[in-house]
Formats: C-alpha cells, structure tokens, sequence
C-alpha cells in the first residue's frame, strides 16, 4: 500500500532513496530511437536514427534535426513535426531521445531563452549556458506539483564563441555532464560501448573520421542502413550541413569495406 503512494507522487521519495516517476522517464528515453554524437577536433558531428516514412507523409514533416536559434540546433530521436522556419544555420547543436511531444515543449522554451539572451545580452548564449537552461527545466519538473519529469535525454552539442566544440547530455532528472562521444535512446549502452572502443581524440582530427564513427555507430544498432540515417555535420565557423542520402551512403560503403579488410586481417592472423 505504502508503495503506491511514492509510486504516484512526483515529489516524493521512496523509503529507498527511489524517485519513481524520475526513473520511469529515464525508462521512456530507452524507449527511443538512437542518437549519437561525436566530437571532433574542428566539427561536431549528430546522427539519429528515423523511422521510415509513409508512403503518403511529408519527409520534410519529420527531420530528426531542428534548431533552437542561430547557433543552436535540436536534433532528436523520436517523432516530431518540425516547421520549415526552424530549418536555419547553426553552430551549436542538440539531440535528444524519448517523449517527441515533451521535447517539443522543451524546444519552445529553449528557443525563447536563446532569443532573450541575444536581446539582453547582445552576444548569442554559450553552449554550456543553454544546456544548464535546459537542464534546469527539467529539474523544475522533477519537484512541481501538477506536473510529471520530461521524458526525454537531450544531447547538446556545438561550438563556443572561443571556438572550441562542445557536446553535452542532460538526463530526465536534469543532470548535465560534457562528453567526447555519446548516444541515447534505444541500445544506447551497445552503440556507447562501440564509441569506447573505438573513439580516439588524436584520431578525430579529420572531420571525415568523426563522421563515419558516428554513423557506424549507427550502424551497430540500424538494421535498415543509410535510408534510416539522419546526419548533420557543424565544422567551426561554418554553417551546419545536413548530408544528403548520396553521401551516407558513400560513407556507409566505406564502413563495409572497413568491415571486410578487418575480416580479411583476423582470417591472415589464423
């Protein structure tokens, strides 16, 4: 009986130590598709994983990549409808996995802060600035009554007025920590454990590199291949591009052929 009642109550701890409905939206963002991000010495690099369209849906009704403002871009792993006016340049850029409509909400609110502090301030927000905003919002919701935690982990990631790239991740409980390399969403402890393996800072001086670790990383967990890839790349003082199909794919036969020599290798060694 006494269960129930923590296992309802937002703001309430379990005699465990236990905020359930904290850990039931960190549950909801395992349920999204993957989203990776790599960062390298000059770019930044977000690829997400899509579902397949409808024959009769607007592709342009559901990018995966979104922007905050100027020089900060959203690109997230679940399902959302985006308007054209949000299709901008970047240099900062954020991916989030679980609830699309909860992330919707957080987009507005960001967006609005974005702007707020362009007029305020008259300089564009640091990454690290709009990532502790985002951060802290959700943290508002973990102990408000009449409200329920985001159920969403966003990854944020771009460069700084200094020039230097960026990439962070903010959880449901509205945690925040930078990362080299990262992913979220579904099969995100698999796709994370490839980047270990296989992310090295003295490796990423190519923005080529950094972009096919990050889309065979995808790979590890998309069975449908590049179709399914959503890919935007940020290199420092330039605008944000987003790959088109034909060069998905070229990195995707690069990976293969990769894959093959790496057989090819293990088999000579035997």
């Amino acid at each position: 009986m006494g269960t129930a009642r923590y296992d309802g109550a937002i703001t309430v701890f379990s005699p465990d130590g236990h905020l359930f409905q904290v850990e039931y939206a960190q549950e909801a963002v395992k349920k999204g598709s993957t989203a990776v991000g790599v960062r390298g010495q000059d770019c930044v690099v977000l690829g997400v994983e899509k579902k397949a369209v409808a024959t009769l849906q607007e592709d342009r009704t559901i990018r995966k990549i979104c922007l905050l403002d100027d020089h900060v871009v959203l690109a997230f792993a679940g399902e959302l409808s985006v308007s054209p006016q949000w299709l901008r340049s970047v240099e900062k850029t954020l991916s989030y996995a679980g609830l699309t409509a909860d992330a919707r909400i957080l987009i507005n609110r960001a967006r609005t802060e974005c702007q707020s502090h362009r007029l305020t301030v008259e300089d564009p927000c640091s990454l690290e600035y709009i990532t502790r905003y985002i951060a802290g919002l959700k943290q508002k919701y973990t102990q408000s009554n009449g409200k329920r935690p985001f159920g969403i982990t966003c990854l944020i990631a771009g460069f700084d007025n200094d020039g230097t790239p960026r990439l962070y991740e903010t959880d449901p409980s509205g945690t925040y920590h930078e990362w080299k390399a990262d992913a979220t969403g579904r099969s995100a402890k698999t796709v994370r454990e490839f980047l270990e393996k296989n992310y090295a800072a003295d490796g990423m001086k190519s923005n080529a590199v950094a972009v096919k670790l990050a889309i065979r990383a995808l790979l590890e967990v998309v069975q449908s291949g590049s179709k399914n890839l959503e890919v935007a790349v940020m290199e420092r003082n330039k605008k944000m591009r987003m790959l088109e199909l034909e060069e998905i794919e070229k990195f995707v036969a690069e990976i293969e052929k990769d894959k093959e020599e790496e057989a090819e290798k293990k088999k000579s060694k035997k």
